[in-house]
């Protein structure tokens, strides 16, 4: 019954293979989730999307898939449920106690439960608050929200009380996740991951367990083997713009920087206002008084470290073009001289841009850097993160 599921999500471009597929099948035959919407999509995602860009795909290949169930009429419901008596009453003795039971035998049995639905829906008129016979909220009634009964229908109801409700004609609303929208740290953290290379280093904290297996096997005796931990050995410099028009961009880029330092061992950080000039800082409280020289920098850091550069790239162009157009300071050399020496010294270089990319061409000083790195400008989402990660392995 799920296979039509299943080809929805290739049909959506959802990279789900069978062995997928049948772990899901399993987990449904487990009874994982039982009248559960809510958590039937859950299970159905974490079984089928293997990566979090699929996420907002998955959502539109699920509504599609169960399209109009919530739309059902009550009439249309019990002439197409056809519920084996001998099913229903071992699903009871799994689920309810005897006192559960007794209640709903007094009512009548499920059967019963389903008739005195329909009727009381054709008597009612308007909305009913409490007591234990009409559908409303509050109450015993097995029909309603926010009340209790042991095995009722659940109408209206934002969300499970109690998890028994035979029946849950709720709407469910899920947020899509999507590829160009801004990042938290989680999802930066995701998109740098691509940006790894591992290396051992350090003392001997990790036990080799092929090691020890083969020196067991050519001792005779447990042979326990260590070696040191791997560690991501790929070397980052981070330039960071601050002030003036990144002002509005700070939380985003405060989330990238801690993602990149619980990432990378070897990170180093520098800040900078508007372009790079003659120098720059590490402390914004004392950036006219201890700052970076740029040609030390140059030095100290060699060629094998990744470069890149987090801004806004919106200034006055003279700031990138001519000596002098710094709005600080008089700098003796253009920006843009500072910025082609970097790019010629750490060859694997990238900007990354707060602004998103529709509004680039709007302002000539992106314009301007973005043609200095040769196309190497990508926005801060999380394709644009994951496709400037991979220029940087290249």
């Amino acid at each position: 019954m799920f296979i039509p599921f299943f080809e929805t999500l290739r049909a959506h471009a959802i990279p789900v293979s069978l062995r997928e597929y049948l772990s899901f099948l399993e987990a449904m035959k487990a009874d994982l989730v039982t009248y559960d919407p809510e958590g039937f999509y859950y299970l159905a995602r974490v079984a089928m999307v293997k990566d979090e860009r699929n996420l907002d795909k998955f959502d539109v290949a699920f509504a599609k898939t169960f399209e109009g169930l919530d739309q059902i009429t009550f009439d249309e419901m019990l002439e197409k449920v056809d519920l084996p008596a001998d099913w229903l009453q071992s699903m009871a003795e799994k689920h309810l106690t005897e006192e559960e039971k007794a209640e709903i035998e007094a009512l009548g049995g499920f059967e019963k439960l389903m008739e005195t639905l329909k009727k009381r829906l054709e008597e009612q008129k308007g909305r009913h608050q409490g007591g234990n016979k009409w559908i409303g909220t509050g109450g015993t009634s097995p029909f309603g929200a926010d009340g209790y009964n042991p095995e009722g229908v659940r109408i209206g109801q934002e969300k499970s009380r109690h998890q028994r409700a035979v029946k849950v004609w709720d709407k469910r609303e899920f947020k899509n996740l999507d590829d160009t929208v801004e990042l938290g740290t989680r999802n930066i953290k995701v998109a740098l991951k691509r940006l790894r290379k591992w290396a051992r280093d350090g003392a001997h904290e990790e036990l080799d367990l092929d090691g020890t297996i083969r020196a067991t096997a050519e001792h005779g005796y447990l042979d326990v083997k260590t070696r040191p931990e791997r560690r991501n050995a790929v070397k980052v410099l981070l330039f960071l713009d601050v002030g003036g028009s990144m002002d509005p961009h700070i939380k985003v880029v405060e989330e990238l920087f801690s993602a990149a330092r619980s990432e990378f061992k070897h990170l180093e950080h520098f800040y900078f206002h508007n372009c790079l000039y003659e120098g720059v800082w590490k402390d914004n409280k004392r950036r006219w008084q201890e700052q970076t020289p740029t040609w030390e920098v140059l030095r100290t850091y060699g060629p094998d470290y990744k470069c890149i550069f987090v801004g806004d790239a919106s200034m006055s162009p003279y700031e990138v073009a001519y000596p002098g157009g710094a709005n600080e300071h008089w700098n003796e050399e253009a920006g843009q001289v500072w910025l082609d020496r970097c790019r010629q010294h750490w060859k694997s270089n990238l900007w990354i841009n707060p602004v998103p990319e529709k509004y680039w061409g709007y302002t000539q000083s992106i314009r301007m850097i973005r043609e200095l790195f040769e196309d190497q400008m990508v926005p801060m989402t999380l394709a644009g993160l994951e496709q400037g990660m991979k220029e940087l392995t290249r």
